[in-house]
């Protein structure tokens, strides 16, 4: 009743009853399970979890083109990690120009993940200045980096 009840196929049944019999078999041919019952059903579960799982994956042969599937690839391209060190380079020589103060600031921000509490103790500045700092720092890179003009309403 329990595989009739939670079968997605009526073709498998009588395919997946002896499947579960042989696991039962193999099992209590190294040692007889106690409690039989539950431990039955545990493998009619996991055989039913296993064929729904089966039952989804497309096997590699069955598409001609791996375009097909349209997987989207992980592995940027040549160009791609070329435009990219770049901007590392144009970004470490941007940090590189800071202040010194700043630079530490952005620097135990954005590249530690430290937090203000964390960076006000390790400047040994106030909690509060360390929003100035950071807001000084972001603003000098976006200059240097992509050309803003500087916000007028900004002292200098």
């Amino acid at each position: 009743q329990y595989l009739h009840h939670n079968r997605r196929n009526e073709a498998d049944l009588n395919e997946l009853r002896q499947e579960v019999y042989l696991h039962l078999y193999q099992a209590a041919s190294e040692s007889r399970p106690d409690p039989v019952k539950p431990f039955l059903f545990k493998i009619a579960r996991n055989l039913i979890i296993n064929r729904v799982r089966r039952s989804q994956i497309v096997p590699i042969d069955a598409v001609a083109d791996m375009e097909a599937l349209e997987i989207p690839t992980t592995t940027p391209g040549p160009d791609r990690v070329v435009a990219a060190r770049e901007e590392l380079r144009a970004l470490q020589s941007a940090i590189d120009r800071l202040p010194p103060r700043i630079r530490e600031a952005v620097v135990l921000a954005r590249i530690d993940g430290l937090s203000g509490r964390e960076i006000a103790l390790r400047m040994n500045v106030t909690e509060s200045a360390v929003p100035h700092y950071l807001d000084r720092g972001l603003r000098t890179l976006a200059e240097m980096l992509y050309g803003e003009p500087p916000d007028p309403r900004r002292k200098q």
